[in-house]
């Protein structure tokens, strides 16, 4: 089992960077997949990025590609969303989540979910 706190969360102006962190409990987070998810008002849980086990494979979804960078470090037992160039439709409550063996992007397939963090991004 894996607790996940969120953290690195705020208020950015449109084309700044942030950088989430999310702190797990337990020895075996090193081999849990790791997500980011994020639900804006009134919408949906939609998925943002994932990385296996290994950090040997990330995935994006295309609104974020190529500006957010997933990554892990197993010794600190903590994954990271690096968020650049900020856009004001980032703005929503951001969720890491873990799986030991799912690598998609389905939310329902993610067993173990952090509080969240607000990230609001103004223009």
């Amino acid at each position: 089992q894996v607790q996940l706190v969120e953290s690195g969360g705020g208020l950015v102006q449109a084309g700044n960077s942030l950088r989430l962190s999310c702190a797990a409990s337990g020895r075996t987070f090193s081999t849990y997949n790791m997500g980011w998810f994020r639900q804006a008002p009134g919408k949906e849980r939609e998925f943002v990025a994932r990385i296996t086990w290994t950090g040997g494979s990330t995935y994006y979804a295309d609104s974020v590609k190529g500006r957010f960078t997933i990554s892990r470090d197993n010794a600190k037992n903590t994954v990271y969303l690096q968020m650049n160039s900020l856009k004001p439709e980032d703005t929503a409550v951001y969720y890491c989540a873990a799986n030991p063996v799912y690598t998609g992007t389905s939310a329902a397939n993610y067993g173990y979910w952090g509080q969240g963090t607000q990230v609001t991004v103004s223009s």
